[in-house]
C-alpha cells in the first residue's frame, strides 16, 4: 500500500517541476524572441541591409539628376546674366523679343528646332 502512495505522489511532483522549468525558461525566452525580431527587423526591414543596394540606386539617380537640374540652373544664370539691363547683349535681346512676340523680318527664313 505504501508503495502505491509513493506512485501516485510521483505524478502530482512532475507537473510542479514541469511548470517550475517552463516559468524559468520564459524570461530568457521572451528576450531570445524580442532579439530575433529586432534582428530580422534590422536585415530585412526597410531601413535593414537588404535594402542598401536600393537606396544606392536611389542615390545614383538623384544624383543624375542634380546634375542635370545644376547644368541647366547654369544656363539660365547665364542668360540672366546676359540680360542685366546695365550692360544687356543685343543680340540676346533680339533673340527674346523676336522669340516672345513671334516677330521676323520679311526677308528672314525661320527653322523650327521643335
Amino acid at each position: 500500500m505504501a508503495a502505491r502512495e509513493n506512485r501516485a505522489a510521483m505524478p502530482a511532483r512532475k507537473p510542479d517541476r514541469l511548470r517550475t522549468t517552463l516559468r524559468s525558461a520564459a524570461l530568457p525566452a521572451l528576450a531570445v524572441t524580442i532579439m530575433l525580431f529586432f534582428g530580422a527587423y534590422a536585415i530585412l526591414g526597410p531601413n535593414g541591409v537588404l535594402a542598401l543596394g536600393d537606396y544606392k540606386r536611389q542615390l545614383a539617380a538623384r544624383e543624375r539628376h542634380f546634375s542635370a537640374l545644376d547644368a541647366r540652373r547654369e544656363m539660365l544664370r547665364n542668360r540672366v546674366a546676359l540680360l542685366d539691363p546695365r550692360h544687356a547683349n543685343p543680340d540676346m535681346v533680339d533673340e527674346l523679343v523676336r522669340k516672345e512676340l513671334n516677330v521676323a523680318h520679311p526677308d528672314e527664313v525661320i527653322v523650327p528646332l521643335k
